[in-house]
């Protein structure tokens, strides 16, 4: 296994929600990776964010990770969950939240 995705399976092992993204979730750096921050926190979730930017060997490491082509990517509790046309249209039906629930992860509406 190579170092980076050795380091992209470390992140989503230990992290319960983690999104790669251009951009930092207090700047992100796309409309896309934008959406996916204001949905991850409107919801009110903890999560680790990490710019793809920065670094030309995560930004590709991470679609070779995932087999999936674009960026941004949602991961909980080690699973892929998708990008952000997937996580707006979980978001608008309740289904994002209710899997948070599932997995325990607390959400702000929890607190």
């Amino acid at each position: 296994m190579s170092d980076i995705k050795a380091w992209i399976q470390n992140e989503v092992d230990n992290n319960d929600v983690v999104v790669f993204m251009k951009g930092t979730p207090s700047f992100p750096q796309c409309g896309f990776s934008g959406q996916v921050v204001q949905i991850l926190d409107y919801i009110g979730v903890k999560y680790v964010g990490h710019n793809v930017l920065e670094d030309d060997a995560l930004r590709q490491g991470i679609k070779d990770f995932s087999d999936w082509p674009t960026i941004p990517q949602l991961y909980v509790k080690g699973e892929f969950v998708g990008g952000c046309d997937i996580v707006r249209e979980m978001f608008q039906s309740q289904e994002l939240k209710a899997m948070f629930n599932e997995k325990g992860i607390q959400t702000a509406q929890d607190a």
